[in-house]
Parts: C-alpha cells; sequence; structure tokens
C-alpha cells in the first residue's frame, strides 16, 4: 500500500514528523499515513497503543483531522523496557528530574502544539490492557506500537484487536522475523502471526518491519 499523493502528508506535516523525537523512519511512515488516511475514511476514531513523544501521532491525527474524526493514543509515558536507563534506546531527556523517572508526556504535549493537531487527539494516560477493559466502541485502526515483551505485546493485541472494525485495520510496529531481533521485534512478530491465525485478519501490506492487515472475519483474538 504505497502513499499516493492524496494520501501523503503535506511537507509540513512531514516535517513536523521528521522533527519530532522518536524511532519510525520516514517510509513506515509514510505507509502507516497511507493506512490511517484509508481507514479514517470508515468515519471512526483511529487509536494508537504506545505514544513515546507523539512522532507518528502527527501523522495518524492528519489524517484523522481530514475525515473528521479522532486519534486516541493510549501510554502510561513512563517508557517501555528497552528505553530505560542502561538500555539502548533510553534518552536521559525524557527523565523527570524531580521524581526520577521517565515521563515523556510533557514532550508529546509539545510535539502535538508544534504541529498544530491538538484539537484533533485524545490522550489517554494509562496502561494500555486497564484502559482496553473499559473501552467499547469499534475502532477505524489500532495501531499497536506499545512494549516489546510477550506480555505487552500480548495484552496491547487481546485488548484492542477485537474493537477493529470490519473493514478496518490493525497495524503492528516492529515486526521483525530474524530471530536475532528477539528484545526488539519477536514479539511483535508473534502476534502479527498470531492475528493472521486468528481468522479475523487477512494482510494489506508490508513495509519493512510496519504490518497493516485488514479485519475481513469474526475470529478469535483469543482474548481472556
Amino acid at each position: 500500500m504505497a502513499a499516493t499523493q492524496a494520501q501523503a502528508p503535506t511537507p509540513e506535516v512531514l516535517g513536523a514528523f521528521e522533527a519530532a523525537k522518536g524511532f519510525m523512519p520516514v517510509h513506515e511512515g509514510l505507509a502507516l499515513y497511507a493506512a490511517a488516511r484509508e481507514a479514517a475514511a470508515l468515519g471512526l476514531p483511529l487509536l494508537e497503543v504506545g505514544t513515546y513523544c507523539g512522532r507518528s501521532t502527527i501523522l495518524l491525527a492528519d489524517a484523522a483531522r481530514a475525515a473528521g474524526v479522532s486519534v486516541i493514543t493510549v501510554d502510561h509515558h513512563r517508557g517501555s523496557e528497552e528505553q530505560q536507563p542502561g538500555w539502548e534506546y533510553h534518552d536521559p531527556q525524557t527523565v523527570d528530574p524531580e521524581v526520577g523517572r521517565m515521563d515523556t508526556l510533557p514532550a508529546f504535549r509539545r510535539t502535538l502544539h508544534k504541529a498544530g493537531l491538538e484539537d484533533h487527539v485524545i490522550a489517554v494516560v494509562g496502561r494500555s490492557p486497564q484502559v482496553a477493559r473499559l473501552w467499547h466502541a469499534p475502532l477505524g485502526l489500532v495501531f499497536i506500537d506499545g512494549g516489546h515483551t510477550d506480555e505487552h505485546a500480548n495484552a496491547d493485541y487481546e485488548g484492542w484487536a477485537p474493537h477493529v472494525a470490519p473493514g478496518g485495520l490493525l497495524v503492528i510496529h516492529d515486526v521483525f522475523p530474524d530471530p536475532v531481533d528477539e528484545w526488539t521485534g519477536q514479539a511483535p512478530y508473534r502476534v502479527y502471526l498470531r492475528a493472521l491465525e486468528s481468522g479475523m485478519f487477512t494482510e494489506a501490506s508490508v513495509t519493512d518491519s510496519l504490518r497493516v492487515l485488514r479485519r475481513t472475519g469474526a475470529g478469535d483474538s483469543g482474548r481472556g
């Protein structure tokens, strides 16, 4: 699913995405944006699991703005495992000096403010499984980009995949089939395989580590 000109973000939005703190490369971001534009046409909200500092949220929010829907982004803003002190993806600038723990919420809010997209995003600060248990509405798109352990990746899938509306999209980031990527991408890869085997989803596109799946059946998410 290549981003056509009609589905590509403006230079201003793409510039805001590139300037934001985060890890998603541009070509995967363009694929996410194209998926979000398509899913937003269903007239349903788009939901992101794993906000970090809002890099990918910019693209989701711009797609939502064009369709007149909203983005819900869910994160506890304390960082995932690989972002903690001593690990490869830790950024000392995200640590709150007063409490000594990561807090990416201020950076996220600055990101949205700079991009002019605050009015199109609903930020939910909390742990994904707890929020999912309270959610009862259909979604046009679910983007799973949270923790990279099996525990967290499976909880995100079980909590949110059932809410993808028929014809909607499930997008999974950091899908790495090579076992050498055990820490960074094997749990998302296993969730991706689980989604395909569920009978709920069929693959729509692959862009490096970004997988886009379409809800095509009732299936069984394995929830609970």
